[in-house]
């Protein structure tokens, strides 16, 4: 059984665009996050709560599982100890290979970094603008 999992970043964005990618690929329950928090995220841990063995979690893209590394990795391990998989539609990753594991955890740097570099492109604007004399 496949069971999905969907998150938007901002309030203003729609979650539309994966709820229909993931009812394409089969999903028919997923748990949506309707607003962002850095903190808690109260639907993806009852959807890691429903999952059972030999079941899938299935995400639109990794990203919107988990926001670090070694987020994506406790995540992955507590599925891998009971026995269930991570897919994700817009990467080629599957969890329930040796391959799809190293593929969705190499990803899941690539994506920690590219949010590092947002975080420093964002500083460096505030400091330059500052520098400016705006407030």
């Amino acid at each position: 059984m496949l069971i999905g999992y969907a998150r938007v970043s901002t309030t203003d964005q729609d979650n539309a665009l994966q709820m229909d990618a993931l009812k394409r690929a089969g999903v028919r329950q997923v748990y949506a996050e309707k607003t962002s928090s850095v903190g808690a995220r109260p639907q993806l841990q009852i959807a890691l709560a429903a999952l059972r063995p030999g079941q899938t979690l299935v995400v639109w893209k990794l990203d919107r599982i988990a926001r670090s590394l070694k987020d994506l990795l406790a995540i992955l391990d507590g599925l891998k100890a009971r026995g269930i998989a991570l897919k994700s539609l817009t990467e080629p990753i599957d969890s329930s290979s040796a391959m799809g594991e190293f593929m969705l955890q190499i990803l899941g740097a690539f994506a920690q970094l590219e949010r590092s570099m947002i975080r420093e492109r964002a500083i460096a604007g505030q400091v330059a603008a500052y520098m400016r004399g705006v407030r």
